[in-house]
C-alpha cells in the first residue's frame, strides 16, 4: 500500500467513526449529512434516531437515504429519513418567533408568540431554549438591549433611548442593562468613555498580537497582520475608552506563552457578554489543552442541545484569543474552519497544543 493510499484508507477511517460517535449519541445536528443502515434488520435511519443502538459491527453508512435504498435497504418508519426533516419546518417557525420577539412595539409574552406560530406555550419554550441557548424573553431582552445601545449614542438622554428602543418602562431595562450590554448605560451611551483601558501589541510567530486590559484583568486579545489594524479594532470596539501603551503586566506574556509554548496560565479576565456566552466561554475554558469539541459537544455541556449555532456564535463573538480558547472547538465532521483570526492559526494553534501535552 503506497503512502497515498494509507492516507485516504486512514481518513476514511476516521469519518466512520466521527459517524458513529454521533449514531452513538443521537446527534441531531449530524442528520442530513448521512444515513446508517443495519445489517440484521435492513433499515436505515438518520443519526438522530430513537430506535434501539445497533451493534457497531452490524452498521454501514450511507451519504443519503438514495444510496441506502439502492443497496436494498428500506427507510425507518420511526424517524422517516427518506422525508424532509421535521427540524426544518420547526426551524421555520422559530425563526418567525424571533422576528415577533424583535419587533419593539409587537407581540411580547411567551405564551402570545407560542399561539401566533402555532405550538404549544411549553414546547414553544423547550424547543427556543434547545435552538438559540436562551429562553424567548432572554433573546429579547438581549434584542432591545443591543437596539437600545445604538439609540444611546444619538438619543438626548438615556430615558428616551429606552423607549426609543421598545422597553415598556426604563425600570425593565435598568433591571439587566449591565448583564447584556457588557457595561454599564452610561457608558454604552459614551462608547466606555473614560474607562481606562491599556495595551500592548506583540510580534509572535502568528502576526501581531494585541493584549489590552483594565485594572481587572485582560479586556481583549487578538491576532492581526499590523499594529494599525489591531488598533483601530480595539478602538471600534471601545470607541470611548482611555486607550493608553503602559507599563506591560506579566499578563501579555502568559498570553503570548499560550501561543508560542502552550501552558496552563493563570491570566484574568475583565470581560462581559449575554448570559449564554458567558456559559459558553467559561466552558471552552474548561477544554483540556491539545483537545477539541465540537459545536454540539459544548452546546450539549452548556445545557442547550440543539444551540450549536448559537455556540458558534458566541465563539465568533470571543473577545479574548487564546485565553478563552475558541480554537478547540470544531465542526461535526471534524473539520477546524470557522476561526475569527484564520483557519491557518487555528489548526496551528491545535497542533502546538497536541504537541505540548
Amino acid at each position: 500500500m503506497t503512502m497515498v493510499e494509507a492516507g485516504i484508507e486512514s481518513s476514511a477511517r476516521a469519518d466512520t467513526d466521527r459517524r458513529w460517535e454521533a449514531v452513538a449519541r443521537r446527534d441531531g445536528a449530524a442528520d442530513g449529512t448521512f444515513v446508517y443502515a443495519v445489517t440484521t434488520t435492513g433499515v436505515f435511519c438518520r443519526p438522530s434516531c430513537r430506535s434501539r443502538r445497533p451493534l457497531r459491527r452490524h452498521v454501514e453508512f450511507y451519504l443519503d437515504g438514495g444510496a441506502a435504498e439502492r443497496a436494498g435497504y428500506r427507510a425507518c418508519k420511526r424517524c422517516r429519513p427518506t422525508e424532509a426533516d421535521p427540524r426544518s419546518r420547526l426551524d421555520g417557525l422559530l425563526t418567525q418567533a424571533c422576528r415577533l420577539l424583535e419587533t419593539p412595539e409587537g407581540i411580547a409574552r411567551s405564551d402570545e408568540i407560542a399561539a401566533e406560530v402555532g405550538l404549544s406555550t411549553y414546547y414553544f419554550q423547550r424547543a427556543f431554549k434547545r435552538r438559540m441557548g436562551v429562553t424567548p424573553q432572554e433573546y429579547r431582552r438581549r434584542v432591545l438591549a443591543e437596539r437600545a445601545k445604538r439609540e444611546l449614542a444619538d438619543a438626548g438622554s438615556v430615558t428616551e433611548a429606552v423607549y426609543a428602543a421598545g422597553y415598556s418602562s426604563s425600570s425593565r431595562f435598568y433591571e439587566g442593562a449591565g448583564r447584556e450590554l457588557g457595561m454599564p448605560a452610561r457608558d454604552a451611551r459614551s462608547g466606555a468613555a473614560g474607562r481606562p483601558v491599556q495595551y500592548a501589541v506583540r510580534a509572535c510567530s502568528l502576526g501581531r498580537l494585541l493584549v489590552a486590559w483594565t485594572e481587572r484583568g485582560v479586556c481583549d486579545v487578538r491576532f492581526g497582520d499590523s499594529d494599525g489594524s489591531l488598533t483601530e479594532a480595539l478602538v471600534q470596539r471601545l470607541p470611548g475608552a482611555l486607550l493608553a501603551r503602559g507599563a506591560v503586566p506579566s499578563w501579555v506574556d502568559d498570553v503570548l506563552g499560550l501561543v508560542e509554548r502552550p501552558r496552563a496560565a493563570e491570566i484574568p479576565l475583565d470581560i462581559q457578554g449575554t448570559a449564554f456566552q458567558e456559559r459558553v466561554w467559561q466552558e471552552l475554558r474548561r477544554i483540556p489543552r491539545g483537545e477539541t469539541r465540537t459545536y454540539a459537544d459544548v452546546a450539549r455541556a452548556v445545557g442547550a442541545p440543539d444551540a450549536a449555532r448559537a455556540v458558534a456564535r458566541a465563539c465568533a463573538a470571543n473577545p479574548a484569543a487564546v485565553v478563552i480558547p475558541c480554537h478547540r472547538v470544531i465542526r461535526s465532521d471534524g473539520d477546524a474552519s470557522g476561526y475569527r483570526w484564520g483557519t491557518e492559526r487555528k489548526k496551528e494553534l491545535l497542533r502546538r497544543e497536541r504537541r505540548s501535552r
